[in-house]
């Protein structure tokens, strides 16, 4: 969600920002309904407090004129006719001034009311507008269109691989595919996957199985243990204002799986979450944190699910594009200071560049263009390792190799918060003082099972087995490799 007065400041910023990002948001739309809202609301306030101001001056008014009616009144029976028609007509003017007095609250009441109801009308669309509303690229992000666009920023390998070379001359064999690997080596079953859930299923079987936790173990051990990130379970079925407040609603909406249970007579509607970052990020919603418990730093690993709609014919086979995965993620809810959120952005790339380096697999980072960053990013770096069974497929039926993508860490300042409505006190005690939205970051730290793709393609023998890197041998109950 987007901070409404700096809109109003700098609308040109925001239009330039979604232009960028190729979305189309009528901004002067917003800005219009935004004015009448304040308008109405303004009037709103006058009234409540004509509302205040009368309820202390009403009484002894109502008082005095009650007791010169009771005092007209009662000189009536003592009066001639000449002096009685005076007194009569200067008890209508009392009986008026106090059925004005005693009247008006209820008009003002009937206006609160229909201020009301117009900022009812205004409220919902200016809201569905918001939400629809980009967090602007910061400055130093390249400009592109489409993930063509993005940028290298550097690459890495282990001493044993040149990335000059092709696999055979690294290695001196023909490398498999995941695919032939999994099926050589019987670790995935994809045949009962799809038997049992439809297409871009599967099942891991015996050391597939077990390479998948042990990655997923030592990545969660890495973060926890040596990083002090804390652990927590959260919920991968959610409600609806979870994924609105963290981003993923209304542009991710059909990427989502939806629980229709308010069709079937429950409470409301669920959805499946494609990361953890959901609900580790939904756990302080509606929150004020203190100041000297932040940056909160969390971690889980989490079952994650996307529907993949619009891939259809992209990266099918195989591992690499599925609806059903595990990911452990990594959160950070820090202060709102630019220049803290983009160390956490550096620190979080290097937690997970470590871990590549010690399970000795290539990889490069790619910083994402505008066009290429997603509504609520205000910058994104995307992670990718070298696959050997990707890329082209040459005459004598073996691939060229090619880079795919495994990690991005994004950093969104207070976009996230501002739908959450999370926020910190600066500087001041608990309960005292204005408050101030936090920033957030989020970072894949390994999700699997596409990750066993370079894993597994990476560490492949001549013979046909996989070598388990030195590193993740303890996670495997100190097993050296997988063979037939």
């Amino acid at each position: 969600m987007i901070d409404l007065k700096a809109l109003r400041d700098n609308p040109e910023h925001f239009k330039a920002g979604a232009a960028e990002k190729q979305m189309n948001v009528d901004i002067d739309r917003i800005l219009a309904l935004d004015s009448q809202r304040r308008e109405l609301m303004s009037l709103q306030e006058d009234c409540r407090a004509q509302q205040k101001k009368l309820a202390k001056e009403s009484g002894p008014q109502i008082g005095k004129l009650s007791g010169e009616i009771r005092k007209f009144s009662n000189e009536l029976a003592l009066v001639g006719d000449a002096e009685r028609t005076l007194i009569e007509s200067q008890l209508d003017i009392l009986k008026s001034q106090l059925k004005r007095i005693k009247q008006k609250p209820t008009d003002l009441k009937h206006q609160i009311q229909t201020l009301d109801d117009a900022i009812s009308k205004i409220s919902p669309e200016l809201e569905s507008l918001l939400l629809e509303l980009p967090q602007p690229a910061d400055p130093d992000v390249p400009k592109g269109a489409s993930s063509d666009d993005n940028v290298e920023i550097s690459k890495w390998a282990p001493s044993w691989w040149d990335q000059s070379k092709s696999f055979q001359e690294n290695k001196g064999f023909v490398p498999k595919s995941h695919i032939q690997l999994v099926h050589d080596l019987n670790l995935v079953d994809f045949e009962r996957g799809v038997k049992i859930a439809g297409t871009r299923s599967y099942v891991l079987t015996g050391d597939g199985m077990r390479l998948h936790q042990a990655i997923l173990r030592m990545a969660f051990e890495f973060m926890s243990n040596e990083n002090s990130f804390e652990p927590r379970s959260v919920p991968a079925l959610v409600r609806e204002e979870a994924m609105l407040g963290t981003g993923f609603f209304p542009h991710g909406k059909d990427q989502s799986y939806h629980i229709e249970e308010s069709a079937r007579g429950g409470g409301h509607d669920m959805y499946l979450t494609g990361t953890g970052e959901v609900g580790l990020m939904s756990l302080h919603q509606g929150e004020i944190i203190d100041e000297a418990d932040l940056p909160l730093k969390y971690v889980t690993v989490s079952p994650c699910y996307r529907r993949e709609a619009g891939a259809a014919g992209k990266d099918t086979a195989g591992l690499y594009r599925i609806h059903q995965f595990e990911k452990v993620e990594q959160v950070v809810i820090c202060k709102a200071d630019e220049q803290e959120s983009r160390d956490w952005h550096k620190k979080m790339l290097g937690f997970v560049t470590t871990l590549l380096e010690r399970l000795e697999l290539p990889y490069r980072l790619l910083q994402c263009c505008t066009g290429d960053l997603g509504q609520k990013n205000a910058d994104m770096i995307d992670v990718e390792c070298w696959m050997p069974g990707r890329g082209d497929v040459l005459d004598d039926g073996t691939t060229t190799g090619d880079w795919g993508e495994t990690h991005s860490a994004s950093r969104l300042y207070d976009f996230q918060c501002r739908r959450l409505n999370l926020r910190y006190r600066p500087g001041g005690e608990a309960g005292k003082g204005a408050t101030t939205f936090c920033h957030s970051l989020n970072n894949t730290v390994l999700a699997s099972p596409r990750f066993l793709i370079p894993l597994m393609e990476m560490h492949q023998q001549a013979d046909g087995s996989i070598k388990i890197p030195e590193a993740l041998r303890p996670y495997m109950n100190g097993q050296e490799q997988i063979c037939v």
